[in-house]
């Protein structure tokens, strides 16, 4: 007999098929457990903890499907298989919609049951790491979902962990998928504003002439399409938190109601006469550098002052490049788990094009690529040619860039506004054709643009 494999119990009120069963599974190094149904079944549960359980569909009394909604609804990462007769075949995949691994058609087959078995305790395995990792990421972050070892995320947490209990407006700054919203969220789960409304919204999502309705909600009437009283978010949160995401993107027109209702502690809706008192605590968020806006006179600055009580800076994923293998092997778990394939790992070469990558898009691309890559892979590790190409061909480059550094060094910034002119000119000025040139989204490169100060030639002087 081999070394114990895992331990399962198995429930049927067939003692013939659970002697067979019991055989197989013990010549195979399983650790098995029988019982001739439901009641004993939870019983043996009660009292110590099985790697899976193998039932049987239709039994006396109680049936596979009452055991598996009581033990799902005890333990959600139960690993389940249900056994059952030719003719209840619709049961069984019902079963797995409501939550079993999968399902045996009796007679078993050994071969097939080996093989099942086998599926059943990589996806334990799968689930049980990607537990351990889950308790190490809250081990190291006060922020849920988020995780970063490097010294600015570090500080990150620390602020957030200090300020959150406050009721002072923060502005959390940084680029599209860094995790803005996240951070926003556990500002409120760490407030003494919890139990109340987290409302969020995207001021860039929203057309100008909607926004104040969605604000500071309406009367009905008040406009066409008003054809009842709507409260807004700041209505709807009352006592929480309002989010503003891309507050950067108001018009100032709007940013001036927001101000007045920040100042005056009251909103008022569109349409209407009566002036509603206020409650909620601001975050803000933008990806823009609002002290360039307000000189442009595209934002205001006594607005500015009071969102900017507390300012948050979230650093791009290139600035914590060590964070890069750390969040992409959570993802890779995580992945694995959701699609039930089993990848271990990265091979040395994606792992080191993952870690040179500029990542544009920041924790959002990486954690799609790698949600893409677990997907692709031909084996149990992601190789190169299982990353997106714009991520691939970055190899090309690796060991042998096409110029010299020069003996004096060089400003990246310098080097990354040429190369910005020089795709834009390539593609005629046009950023969507440009953004694949330089491995950016379309948003990332028009923030880069407007960071840069640049603008077609022809258009610099009016």
């Amino acid at each position: 007999m081999s070394h114990n494999k895992g331990s399962i119990l198995i429930v049927d009120d067939e003692k013939g098929q659970r002697d067979i069963l019991k055989l197989i599974l013990k010549s195979e190094g399983y650790d098995v457990t029988d019982v001739p149904g439901v009641r004993e079944a939870l019983a043996q549960l009660g009292s110590r903890e099985f790697d899976l359980i193998m039932t049987d569909l239709k039994m006396q009394g109680q049936s596979g499907l009452d055991l598996l909604e009581a033990v799902l609804t005890d333990d959600p990462q139960q690993c389940i298989i249900m056994m059952t007769a030719h003719g209840s075949v619709d049961s069984a995949v019902e079963a797995m919609r409501k939550g079993a691994f999968d399902y045996l058609e009796k007679p078993l087959e050994r071969d097939n049951l080996i093989l099942t078995l086998r599926r059943a305790f990589e996806r334990i395995g799968l689930v049980r790491e990607n537990q351990v990792l889950q308790k190490r990421i809250e081990s190291i972050s006060t922020v849920p979902n988020m995780l970063g070892e490097h010294p600015k995320m570090r500080e990150v947490f620390r602020v957030v962990a200090k300020i959150a209990p406050s009721n002072s407006t923060v502005l959390i700054v940084g680029e599209s998928g860094t995790g803005k919203e996240l951070i926003a969220r556990a500002i409120h789960d760490g407030s003494l504003r919890r139990d109340k409304p987290f409302m969020a919204i995207n001021c860039a999502a929203i057309p100008e002439t909607l926004i104040e309705s969605e604000l500071f909600g309406h009367e009905k009437g008040s406009f066409t399409g008003a054809s009842a009283r709507e409260m807004g978010i700041f209505e709807a949160a009352d006592g929480g938190t309002v989010f503003l995401d891309e507050i950067g993107e108001m018009n100032v027109a709007m940013q001036a109601k927001l101000l007045r209702a920040i100042q005056e502690k009251e909103v008022r809706r569109v349409g209407g006469k009566v002036n509603i008192p206020l409650d909620v605590r601001i975050v803000s968020a933008t990806n823009k550098e609002l002290e360039q806006e307000i000189k442009k006179g595209t934002f205001r600055e006594d607005l500015f002052y009071r969102l900017n009580v507390i300012r948050i800076n979230l650093p791009p994923l290139r600035e914590r490049g060590s964070d890069v293998k750390t969040l992409a092997e959570f993802f890779l778990k995580k992945y694995s788990v959701a699609a039930g394939i089993s990848v271990d790992g990265f091979s040395k070469a994606a792992l080191k094009l993952l870690m040179n990558y500029s990542w544009p898009g920041n924790v959002r691309q990486l954690e799609s690529v790698i949600e893409r890559s677990v997907l692709m892979a031909e084996s149990n590790y992601i190789e190169p040619e299982d990353l997106p190409v714009e991520i691939s061909s970055c190899g090309s480059l690796a060991g042998g860039i096409p110029f010299d550094l020069p003996p004096e060094g060089i400003a990246i910034e310098e080097l990354e506004k040429g190369l910005i002119i020089k795709a834009m000119e390539r593609a005629e000025w046009v950023i969507g054709k440009a953004a694949p040139l330089l491995g950016m989204s379309y948003k990332t490169l028009q923030y880069r643009l407007e960071k840069f100060e640049i603008v077609r030639p022809e258009k610099r002087t009016k």
